[in-house]
């Protein structure tokens, strides 16, 4: 493992999904270790509204706006997380690459599993493109993206919009992806034990997610809970997929780029050895902020940005 990774890990709160209660405080303060102190970004106007009929928001409005907009899920195993989870790298997106930024405050299971953080999320979607002119963006140039159960989310999200023919997404950021609910895999099988996110959590998280029914006599889990259980994948946007080695989702989200692949999506996929799922976070770590290099890297090639103009920079 990366050295400073594993360093890291040492002084982490521990976040199991057993006990949600539990679970969210302990996750609390993990955003609070790892936030490093966000400050606030002169070239980027930040605003929490309610949009959509109920939905939470966080939007970040460049003072010069590129273009895009990038809609944003944060992790947390659908029980955890909230808006400060993901504050610091939105804020990067919006400041560095001179897009708008929604970050979505979804319902969390198990009060409100699925589809509830999913409605959510795709409700999100489609008022961020319906208000684009608005928010300073172009209704062309929307992605979706997250991390974990966020970039579960974002792909599902991509599912509908191209199964009901919109709206028009330009591009998946698809983080360490949750993905599939069978959790039949070599990794899945391979990172069983605390501390790092494992078997047991994700066996956890499902079940909150997918709540009581599951498992019920004609029980089949939702396309758009499990994206993995797609069976097809043609037509999506073009996806930038993140895979951690030390991951129990490491297998499913290889698997998931490759069928993007052969289905004719265009797919960059990113595999960091040594990293534990959600490294990105630990920006004290050189990987994980190579990783949020490559993160706004990639957004500027999938909305063609000019690394000069005003509100970007260069990597």
């Amino acid at each position: 493992m990366d050295r400073e990774l594993s360093d890291a890990l040492a002084g982490m709160p521990y976040v199991s999904l057993a006990d949600p209660v539990k679970a969210r405080a302990a996750m609390r303060d993990l955003a609070a270790a790892l936030d490093g102190g966000a400050a606030a970004d002169e070239r980027v106007e930040v605003a929490d509204r309610t949009v959509a009929g109920g939905v939470p928001v966080r939007i970040y409005r460049p003072e010069r706006p590129a273009g895009p907009a990038l809609v944003y899920f944060h992790g947390g195993g659908f029980v955890t997380g909230d808006l400060e989870n993901e504050h610091r790298r939105c804020l990067d997106f919006a400041a560095d690459l001179g897009i708008v930024v929604v970050s979505v405050d979804y319902r969390l299971a198990p009060e409100h599993p699925f589809p509830a953080p999913f409605e959510d999320a795709w409700a999100a979607t489609v008022w961020t493109h319906a208000h684009a002119a608005g928010l300073g963006a172009d209704p062309g140039r929307i992605a979706v993206g997250g991390g974990s159960a966020g970039g579960g989310l974002a792909a599902a999200v991509a599912l509908r919009a191209r199964d009901e023919g919109g709206p028009p997404l330009a591009f998946q950021l698809l983080l360490y992806p949750v993905l599939d609910d069978r959790m039949d895999t070599p990794s899945m099988r391979e990172y069983t034990e605390p501390p790092l996110f494992n078997r047991g959590e994700v066996e956890h998280m499902w079940r909150h997610y997918l709540g009581p029914a599951r498992g019920a006599p004609g029980w089949e889990t939702p396309v758009y809970a499990a994206p993995a259980r797609a069976p097809d994948l043609s037509g999506l946007p073009a996806a930038y997929v993140l895979v951690a080695e030390a991951d129990p989702l490491r297998d499913e989200d290889f698997a998931y780029a490759r069928r993007m692949a052969e289905a004719g999506v265009p797919v960059e996929l990113r595999h960091v050895p040594g990293a534990y799922h959600g490294f990105d976070g630990v920006l004290s770590a050189a990987v994980a902020r190579r990783a949020h290099d490559d993160q706004r890297a990639a957004l500027r090639r999938a909305f063609r940005l000019d690394a000069g103009h005003p509100g970007t920079s260069s990597d």
